[in-house]
């Protein structure tokens, strides 16, 4: 028995697929199956159904599979550790951060975090929050960067900072006139959203109480995949919709021009770092969480959690 039958065998669970769980431990498939069936023949038993499509665990092999988790987990943390002592960080980190947030948070720590730590390999895959969750449970990522709080069992949450939400107007727009905005001034008929499966829609959702207003009644003829999409919509027609404080970061006065606080307590959005509760490569995640704190400005660093807008209903 060895380590890469165990990473083989945890890559077929994952995947319920040979071909794939191959390509992704960077083998060919022969070489992965051959392996499987020398560990099988190790231990005298079927850890896979292979007439199944896709590919399930027997009743033995779930019990094997559980054991090599843990047996994986185990020597990722020895390692670790023997890296810690020696005064070395390495390794690959896997993170999914989501779309609202990965164009503005990504270039501020990206760039100094693999600068700093030159012996990591920082590996980033933009998506939504739900895939986020599926991919730490299933182990295919190491930590996601979205917003919180999710109630979700079996996650851990880190807080990284509140990012203000704020109210980007048309000058066509009755609000534009104003110096701070409330929810209830925002006319549902000119709100433009994101699509859904964005978290930060529900957020839009849950402030603006759009829940109560007949979809009938309410012009969503057209959902945005992007934060970009939304403002130049807003900026050649008539309309309004909310941004968060990272996206207002750099722009030009043209731009500044068009944002509207909401009056205070400014509703906030929680961003976290997010592991699930048996996580491994614990030294690395925490140099990411103090390079993110490091970059982020200082305004943002500050805010405070009087009023978190809620993800979920």
């Amino acid at each position: 028995m060895t380590f890469t039958q165990l990473e083989y065998v945890v890559a077929v669970d994952n995947w319920r697929h040979f071909a794939t769980a191959a390509e992704n431990c960077y083998v060919t498939q022969p070489t992965l199956s051959m392996q499987i069936q020398k560990l099988e023949e190790e231990l005298d038993l079927k850890i896979f159904d292979r007439s199944k499509q896709p590919v399930v665990p027997t009743e033995a092999g779930i019990e094997i599979i559980e054991q090599a988790r843990k047996i994986l987990t185990e020597r990722t943390r020895l390692l670790e550790t023997v890296q810690h002592k020696k005064g070395i960080l390495m390794g690959e980190l896997r993170i999914g951060i989501i779309p609202t947030l990965a164009p503005y948070l990504l270039p501020l720590f990206v760039q100094s975090f693999t600068k700093k730590y030159p012996s990591v390999r920082l590996v980033v895959h933009e998506m939504m929050t739900e895939l986020i969750v599926q991919r730490l449970r299933e182990g295919k990522i190491d930590a996601g960067i979205l917003v919180t709080p999710l109630q979700e069992t079996g996650l851990q949450e880190f807080v990284l900072f509140y990012e203000e939400l704020m109210a980007y107007v048309s000058r066509k727009n009755a609000v534009y006139e104003k110096t701070y905005v409330l929810p209830q001034d925002i006319d549902p008929d000119k709100l433009w959203l994101l699509e859904e499966g964005h978290c930060f829609r529900s957020q839009i959702v849950n402030l603006c109480e759009l829940k109560k207003i007949s979809r009938e009644t309410s012009r969503f003829d057209y959902e945005a995949g992007s934060i970009e999409t939304l403002r130049r919509m807003v900026e050649v027609n008539d309309g309004i919709t909310i941004i968060p404080e990272l996206a207002t970061l750099d722009m030009p006065a043209r731009q500044t021009q068009l944002l509207r606080p909401f009056r205070k307590p400014a509703p906030m959005r929680e961003v976290s770092l997010t592991v699930h509760r048996n996580f491994v490569k614990k030294k690395l995640i925490d140099a990411l969480k103090q390079e993110i704190l490091l970059t982020i400005p200082e305004k943002i660093r500050n805010n405070k959690t009087a009023n978190i807008v809620p993800v979920v209903d």
